[in-house]
């Protein structure tokens, strides 16, 4: 198991109220050494004072899923979709074969959310969106489109949870401490397990846990 500590992660951002930080190589920062993990080609935390945002920009062959962990995310894509997600919601964006989309924070508070991005098995589909409104506690989240499949985790003091006996497996940590094998990991730390076995987490206080279960590598093309 590895552990990406918060501070490591590339800090980004355009200086007009987004502020990023990159788990993997993105945009001007290249590591050869940390391109992807199994699927997961992208975690971004992002930070957007009220009014600032991502204009429309395209996307093509990935699977974009977003939580939000304070404030509100309004959503729009050259599909048709005008939406606003909000902590508990999990969204997700599939490319296919191109979309267009913005996001931004219309509202007068900050707002956090996390940004995953991972490669589907296959190239070229239709765009798809879709918004599951207050996902339950435990409750998994499949990918259709991708081996891959989410699970969301909010875990009270001292409460253990098992993470997926899986080819690759990455947690996120939300919010709150959590302890997984001789690692404590706090608020926007991530454990990554290749081979998982046995593996769990243990929460230091109250603490929400985002956990990817990957079951495939990536295909291009």
């Amino acid at each position: 198991m590895w552990v990406q500590r918060s501070g490591a992660r590339y800090r980004g951002g355009d200086g007009a109220g987004v502020e990023t930080r990159h788990a993997f190589s993105f945009s001007g920062h290249y590591d050869p050494d940390n391109v992807r993990f199994g699927l997961l080609v992208a975690c971004n935390e992002e930070r957007l004072a009220p009014g600032a945002g991502f204009a429309e920009h395209p996307h093509r062959d990935l699977e974009i899923v977003t939580w939000v962990v304070e404030g509100e995310l309004t959503h729009e894509d050259s599909t048709g979709h005008r939406t606003v997600v909000r902590p508990g919601d999990v969204q997700r964006l599939s490319a296919g074969g191109g979309v267009r989309h913005s996001e931004r924070n219309e509202s007068d508070a900050p707002l956090t959310f996390v940004q995953m991005w991972l490669a589907p098995v296959a190239v070229g589909a239709e765009p798809e969106y879709e918004v599951v409104r207050g996902i339950a506690d435990g409750t998994p989240y499949a990918l259709a489109r991708a081996e891959a499949v989410l699970h969301v985790r909010r875990l009270t003091d001292g409460e253990r949870t098992a993470l997926p006996d899986a080819p690759w497996v990455y947690a996120h940590v939300v919010r709150g401490e959590v302890r997984v094998g001789d690692e404590t990991l706090a608020a926007g730390d991530a454990a990554r397990a290749t081979d998982a076995r046995d593996l769990e987490a243990r929460a230091v206080g109250a603490a929400e846990l985002l956990v990817w279960e990957m079951r495939a590598e990536p295909v291009y093309g």
